[in-house]
């Protein structure tokens, strides 16, 4: 599991570890990881040029000290020195190594982003804004220390321009900014620099799992099993508007290895899923009723379901059960009109994409995008849920947890019906045993890990998902024994 913290949590570890320590260590052991990095990246150090971009904080500080192990290995650098002081022990070291002070970019082939470090936040201010827009537009090599300038790294926000970086040389631990969307798009590849943090690290922040962290969750069938040891999944989808979602959601859940799906719908779906999924047990309903549909474990309620009083009525009956129940589309949107029906005392698991989440909390939804992990959160605590905010970046609050972070998934599956086949695969889950935020995590990593095997570079559809998902299954496996895959 790689696990995540704030800029807080690092800073307070630093503290501690650095009163351990001789003066000046930690940046020392920084800077050697990060000449580390920056020389594999070259590939040949000798006469290569570099151009260091110097704020005036310890990552500043950090770029140069890896300027002067460079340039003492042959290779030509020089730094823009744009923060309103610099490291002067870093400095001399440059100069006394041949590091040139300069104040245009010119033409390097790496350069090393340390104008701002883990504690800024907010819009890049002058001149380390235009900076970085030209620094972007050089054909070069980008490496960022700590964090690409402009990214807010507790939180993944970018208000303004931030730097786009093809490897983050990050110390210590993974901050959590780095990980989440719109910031975790500059990071390009993360390298992570032990310089001795662990010991003095608290609880995480947010976490992300591994192949081997879902291999080691799923649930997988013993020579005892039966279909109610694997799980009964009952999902209440669809409408006659909207019959695929029934399809889909009931297909997720069918290839997720839930041990029976009790589908309830009106006929439109239930022809619909009767066709595509005969393995499926169906309840037509001609009245909004549960009652007559026998033992499920847990439920999944709301693609394409409507939300109209009919679909309200058949919600109040789902959540009425005293079992799991995973909601997604349709019946966000009635739960956001009557917040009362979340009034139970069984786990609930959302599924919302921003805009969903926005109308449940009544804000704008570029706000939710903007600050997801701000609001993931805020959901959970005020609702008494685990959410799973679907996006570029999915993540999973659950109150006084680490918020988990998918990382794996394709731009491919931005396309109608995937959020359908996500929330049968997060029901079969529920239906297996497992708790709502674990559910919800191995969710949204097996999705995107099917969605990646469906996609394979090309356009998919939503049902392509659904059949990828014993394929995602099986790589797991292999994935886990091999040390997992890198995202």
């Amino acid at each position: 599991m790689r696990t995540a913290y704030t800029a807080d949590q690092i800073r307070a570890a630093e503290l501690a570890l650095m009163a351990t320590l001789p003066e000046g260590t930690l940046m020392q052991r920084a800077a050697t990881g990060l000449t580390s990095v920056c020389a594999t990246l070259l590939g040949r150090v000798y006469g290569s040029r570099v151009l260091l971009l110097v704020g005036s904080g310890d990552n500043g500080g950090d770029a140069l000290y890896a300027g002067e192990r460079l340039a003492r290995r042959g290779a030509r650098v020089e730094a823009i020195l744009a923060g309103s002081k610099t490291h002067a022990e870093g400095l001399a070291a440059f100069r006394e190594a041949g590091g040139r002070v300069v104040d245009a970019l010119g033409a390097p082939d790496l350069i090393v982003d340390g104008l701002v470090g883990i504690g800024a936040s907010g819009a890049l201010r002058e001149p380390y804004a235009s900076l970085v827009a030209e620094a972007n537009a050089v054909d070069a090599l980008m490496v960022a220390v700590d964090v690409p300038s402009g990214v807010d790294s507790s939180t993944g926000r970018v208000a303004g321009a931030a730097v786009d970086a093809h490897v983050t040389v990050t110390m210590g631990a993974c901050k959590t900014g780095l990980l989440v969307d719109p910031g975790a798009s500059r990071v390009g590849t993360l390298e992570v620099i032990d310089i001795g943090l662990g010991p003095y690290l608290p609880d995480p922040d947010a976490a992300a799992l591994t192949a081997e962290d879902v291999d080691g969750l799923l649930p997988r069938p013993g020579a005892e099993s039966d279909k109610y040891r694997r799980g009964v999944i009952g999902i209440a989808a669809g409408s006659d508007r909207y019959t695929g979602a029934a399809v889909l959601s009931v297909g997720g859940a069918l290839r997720a290895g839930a041990g029976m799906v009790r589908y309830v719908g009106t006929a439109p779906p239930v022809q619909q899923v009767r066709t595509h999924w005969p393995e499926a047990v169906i309840t037509e309903l001609d009245r909004p009723s549960i009652g007559d549909v026998g033992r499920v474990q847990a439920w999944v309620a709301g693609p394409g379901l409507g939300t109209g009083d009919w679909a309200h009525e058949l919600l109040a009956e789902v959540l009425a059960c005293d079992v799991p129940v995973l909601l997604d589309a349709d019946a966000l949107t009635i739960v956001s009109r009557d917040r009362g029906l979340l009034r139970r005392t069984a786990p609930v698991l959302i599924t919302p994409h921003a805009g969903e989440l926005a109308r449940l909390l009544g804000v704008p939804s570029d706000r939710v995008e903007a600050s997801r992990l701000e609001h993931a959160r805020r959901a959970a605590a005020e609702l008494g849920v685990t959410v799973l905010l679907k996006g570029s970046t999915t993540v999973i609050a659950e109150e006084d947890r680490p918020v988990r972070v998918n990382q794996t998934g394709s731009s491919w599956l931005a396309t109608g019906g995937t959020g359908d086949v996500l929330s049968g695969i997060g029901g079969a889950l529920l239906a297996a045993g497992l708790t709502a935020y674990d559910a919800g995590a191995c969710a949204a990593f097996l999705h995107g890990l099917a969605g990646r095997v469906a996609a394979d570079g090309a356009p998919l559809t939503a049902a392509d998902v659904a059949g990828a998902v014993p394929s995602a299954i099986r790589s797991l496996r292999g994935e886990s024994r091999s040390g997992g895959r890198r995202s």
